[in-house]
C-alpha cells in the first residue's frame, strides 16, 4: 500500500511542467511586489501633486495592506474551491484592472480605489504561488526554490524605488503603473498557455461567520494601527475601538476554527512548534523590512533633500544584494538547516539598525548604502530559512492553511510595522519640539524630523532583538522525502 502511494506521488510530481509554471508565477509576483513598494518613493511627490498630508498618503500603502489582510486569510479556502488556473487568471485580471485604473487616476480617492483592486490580485496570487511551489517541488529542493521566490520578492521592492524615482523625474508618477501593465499582460498570457492545475478542488462548506470574523479581525487590527499614524495618534477613539474590535473578532474566529470539522483556516498548524517560531520570525522580518522601506526614502528626501530618483538609487544596492543572497541562503538552508543562518542574520540586522539610530542630516551616502546593504543581508539570512523550515514541519494537507497563515501575518506585520514606525517617528519629532524655545522656527523642523527617524530605527532594532531570542529555539525539520511528511 505504501509503495503504491509513493509511486503515485512521484508520478504526480513528474507530470508537472515545473519551469513554465514557475515563470508564470514569478513574473506575476515580481510585478505585484514592484507596485507595492514603487509608490513609497512617489509619496513625497504625490503629497505635493494631490495636496495631501503624509498620514493621508500613507493610506495608499495601508489600503493595499488592509485588502491583503482581509483577503489572504480566505485564500486557503479559495485554493480548495477553485482550480489553480482559475485563481491565477482571476488574480492577474484584478491586477491588470487595478494597475490600469491607477495609471489613469486623476485624484487621490480614485488612486486609492485602484490600489484596492490591485491588492485583490496580489491577495489571490501570493498564497497561490507559495502553495503551488510546495506541491510541484520535492522537499529536498525546496530551500533552493523558495530562494528563487525570495530573489523575485526581494529584488522587486529593491528596484521599485529606483525605477519609480526615474519615472517621476522624467515623466510622472502615473508611469509607475503604465510600466507594470505590459508585464502583467505577458504573465497572464504565459499562465493561460502553461499554468497547470496542481491542487484538488474539494469545495468544502463555506462558513460565512468565519469569513466575517476573519475580515473584521484582521481588517480592524490593520485599520487601527494604520490610523494611529494620523494626527490624533494612539489615543484616538477610532484607533482604540478598531484594535479592540479586531482582537476580539480574531479570538472568536480562533475559537470557532478549533471547533469546526472543516475550518476556514486550520489553526492546528500552530501545534507544530517550528511552524509557530517560523511565523513569528517572518512577522518580525516583515515589520523590520517594511518600516525601514518607508522611513529611509522619507529621510533621504526630506532630511537629506535628495530627489526621488537619487533616494531610490541609494537603496538599490541593498535590495539587489538581498535578492542575490536569497537563492544562496536557500542552498545553504538545504545543506545545513536554519539555525546557523537565522542567529547570525538577526545579529547583523540588529547591529545595522543600531547604527541607523545614530543617523543625522550630515550622514554620508556611503554610510546609508553600507548600512542598508548590511541590514538586507541580515534579513535574507532569516526570512526564507525560517519560512521554509516552518512550513516543512506541516503535513501535506495543512500546506494551504500554513501558507495562508504565513501570508496573512506578513501583511498584518507590514501594516503594523509601517504604522508603528510612522507614529514613533511623529512622536519623536513632537517630543523634540517641546524641548525647543521657539517651535515655530523653521530651523527646528529638520532636527525634530531626524530625532523621529532615529527613534523609528531603535524600534526596528528592538524587534530584531526579540527575533534573536526566538532564533535560539529553532531546530531543523527533516522531511521524510518518501511520504513528504516531517520527522520529529
Amino acid at each position: 500500500m505504501e509503495a503504491t502511494m509513493q509511486g503515485k506521488q512521484q508520478k504526480e510530481v513528474k507530470k508537472f511542467k515545473t519551469i513554465p509554471i514557475l515563470v508564470s508565477l514569478l513574473l506575476a509576483g515580481f510585478i505585484g511586489m514592484f507596485s507595492e513598494t514603487a509608490l513609497n518613493v512617489a509619496l513625497s511627490d504625490l503629497m505635493n501633486v494631490l495636496q495631501i498630508t503624509p498620514a493621508t498618503a500613507q493610506w495608499l500603502t495601508t489600503a493595499y495592506l488592509l485588502t491583503l489582510g482581509i483577503l489572504v486569510p480566505i485564500s486557503g479556502m479559495l485554493l480548495q474551491w477553485f482550480s489553480t488556473r482559475q485563481l491565477f487568471v482571476a488574480a492577474l485580471c484584478f491586477s491588470i484592472l487595478g494597475t490600469f485604473l491607477a495609471a489613469v487616476s486623476p485624484s487621490f480617492e480614485f488612486l486609492l480605489t485602484a490600489r484596492v483592486v490591485q491588492a485583490m490580485g496580489t491577495a489571490l496570487l501570493l498564497p497561490l504561488m507559495f502553495n503551488t511551489i510546495l506541491i510541484i517541488i520535492a522537499p529536498e529542493k525546496r530551500g533552493a526554490a523558495m530562494g528563487m521566490i525570495g530573489l523575485v520578492i526581494m529584488v522587486a521592492p529593491a528596484i521599485g524605488p529606483t525605477i519609480a524615482g526615474l519615472l517621476i523625474e522624467s515623466l510622472s508618477w502615473h508611469w509607475i503603473f503604465w510600466l507594470s501593465l505590459p508585464f502583467l499582460v505577458i504573465a497572464l498570457l504565459f499562465g493561460i498557455l502553461f499554468m497547470q492545475n496542481v491542487t484538488k478542488v474539494t469545495k468544502p462548506k463555506i462558513d460565512i461567520l468565519s469569513i466575517v470574523l476573519s475580515s473584521i479581525g484582521f481588517g480592524g487590527i490593520v485599520f487601527g494601527f494604520s490610523s494611529a499614524g494620523e494626527e490624533a495618534g494612539w489615543g484616538s477613539p477610532k484607533v482604540i475601538i478598531a484594535i479592540v474590535v479586531g482582537v476580539v473578532s480574531l479570538l472568536l474566529f480562533g475559537l470557532r476554527q478549533m471547533k469546526m470539522k472543516q475550518p476556514m483556516i486550520n489553526l492546528r498548524a500552530f501545534k507544530y512548534p517550528m511552524f509557530s517560531i517560523g511565523v513569528a520570525m517572518v512577522f518580525i522580518c516583515m515589520m523590520v523590512i517594511l518600516s525601514s522601506m518607508l522611513i529611509l526614502p522619507m529621510y533621504l528626501q526630506q532630511g537629506q533633500g535628495y530627489t526621488a530618483f537619487k533616494a531610490g538609487l541609494l537603496l538599490l544596492p541593498g535590495g539587489i544584494i538581498n535578492g542575490l543572497m536569497s537563492p544562496i541562503m536557500g542552498r545553504l538552508f538545504d545543506k545545513y538547516g536554519p539555525k546557523w543562518l537565522v542567529i547570525p542574520g538577526l545579529i547583523i540586522a540588529a547591529t545595522a539598525l543600531w547604527f541607523f539610530s545614530s543617523i543625522t542630516v550630515a550622514s554620508t551616502v556611503v554610510f546609508v548604502i553600507v548600512l542598508h546593504s548590511t541590514l538586507m543581508i541580515g534579513v535574507s539570512m532569516v526570512f526564507m530559512p525560517a519560512q521554509t523550515n516552518g512550513i516543512n514541519q506541516l503535513p501535506l494537507e495543512l500546506y494551504p492553511d500554513g501558507t495562508a497563515i504565513m501570508n496573512t501575518l506578513q501583511q498584518v506585520a507590514g501594516a503594523i510595522g509601517t504604522a508603528l514606525a510612522v507614529s514613533i517617528m511623529s512622536a519623536g519629532s513632537k517630543s523634540y519640539m517641546k524641548t525647543v524655545a521657539d517651535p515655530a522656527d523653521p530651523a527646528n523642523i529638520l532636527p525634530a524630523f531626524t530625532q523621529g527617524v532615529q527613534n523609528a530605527f531603535i524600534f526596528g532594532m528592538s524587534m530584531a532583538i526579540v527575533g534573536l531570542i526566538l532564533a535560539f529555539f529553532v531546530k531543523r525539520v527533516v522531511v521524510n522525502h518518501k511520504m513528504n511528511t516531517p520527522m520529529h
